[in-house]
């Protein structure tokens, strides 16, 4: 368990440190660019609630932290009330990676196998980290091609995080 463990911090860390990435190269011009849609900030946002909220686990219960809220899972599709900072970004995407260390490190084989139910989706938690991943990689790679083809630069790949499973 202690090296699939270490496996997933690496793997799922680097998608978070593409992320962590994407955000700190992004231009102010592009980040506060209100003509695209969805938004650079917003993509980063989205990204890193849906982090915290899988994280979790089920939805019950589930709060982000301040100054973030749950208009994220109205489905009618409403916006936050303002635009989200880089600094914020950042913050919450610290608040991620505590998140995902503290998940991974207290996992076990009861952990891996619970179901977890969010709305018509349901799946195990072992599957909830993967697709998480997944997730995190996917906008990842959106926020990095809006990069490029504003700036015609984007950040370089990360292979595995260069930060510890236990917390220093």
């Amino acid at each position: 368990m202690i090296e699939t463990k270490t496996i997933i911090w690496k793997q799922f860390g680097a998608s978070i440190d593409m992320l962590e990435n994407a955000i700190l190269i992004c231009p102010d011009a592009v980040w506060r660019d209100g003509t695209r849609r969805p938004e650079y900030w917003y993509l980063a946002y989205h990204t890193l609630f849906w982090v915290d909220l899988y994280l979790s686990g089920p939805i019950d219960g589930f709060q982000p932290p301040a100054p973030f809220g749950l208009d994220e899972l109205d489905p009618s599709g409403v916006m936050p009330s303002r635009m989200y900072e880089k600094n914020e970004m950042l913050d919450y995407l610290s608040h991620c990676r505590d998140k995902l260390r503290h998940a991974i490190t207290g996992l076990d084989e009861a952990r891996l196998r619970e179901v977890i139910r969010h709305g018509r989706r349901s799946m195990s938690y072992e599957e909830l980290l993967w697709y998480n991943m997944r997730h995190v990689q996917h906008h990842a790679g959106q926020l990095n091609l809006l990069l490029r083809q504003k700036t015609d630069s984007a950040p370089e790949w990360v292979s595995r995080t260069a930060h510890s499973l236990e917390k220093t």
